[in-house]
């Protein structure tokens, strides 16, 4: 019988919780048990394995980013929701490296797979912080790629303590924000 108060969803939510604070690399099961105060094979009753456990926290990072994103992006177009939205994900990255983690390590099952529909909802958040410049479907790609390659670049360094050099981060963010704005603006059709 499983223990009263455990479900797939408290299970979920105390593994993201402990990727955030040990890092995703050191999650474990045995670990989650011991936060839990259950034996390993209790774990079982709620999630298949480790690798289900990581697939169901990062389709939960999935949603956190995404409505993130969409939260702050909302009534903003062009430079502010740009700037707005990679704000939102480099936040999330910093309070949330282990579930970010999660999400990135993460491997669809197949079409019918809920991990498939949420990263169609961060996908489509990205979409909506560029949609103000006006880029053509043709470039479309190319923009979501460069702009997941840079914020996630930026924000996993950051959450990793990776900036050593004495120069303000948050500067640095910006500089990096206004450069992919400007070169944004700077394609033809936007």
């Amino acid at each position: 019988m499983p223990r009263a108060g455990l479900t797939p969803a408290s299970v979920t939510e105390a593994g993201a919780a402990l990727a955030d604070e040990v890092g995703f690399a050191q999650l474990s099961m045995g670990l989650l048990a011991e936060r839990l105060g259950v034996r390993t094979s209790s774990l079982y009753k709620h999630v298949a394995g480790q690798a289900d456990l990581v697939h169901r926290i990062a389709v939960q990072a999935g949603h956190e980013l995404a409505d993130a994103i969409r939260d702050a992006i909302q009534g903003r177009a062009g430079s502010d929701a740009f700037t707005a939205g990679a704000q939102a994900m480099r936040t999330y990255v910093k309070q949330h490296p282990g579930r970010y983690a999660a999400g990135n390590a993460a491997r669809s099952t197949g079409p019918d797979d809920p991990l498939v529909a949420v990263v169609d909802r961060v996908l489509a958040s990205w979409a909506a912080m560029v949609r103000g410049y006006g880029i053509g479907s043709g470039q479309e790609i190319h923009v979501l790629r460069m702009v997941r390659t840079m914020l996630h670049g930026f924000a996993t360094l950051e959450a990793a303590n990776g900036f050593q050099i004495d120069v303000g981060v948050d500067d640095s963010f910006t500089w990096m924000v206004d450069f992919i704005d400007h070169g944004l603006r700077s394609l033809d059709g936007a």
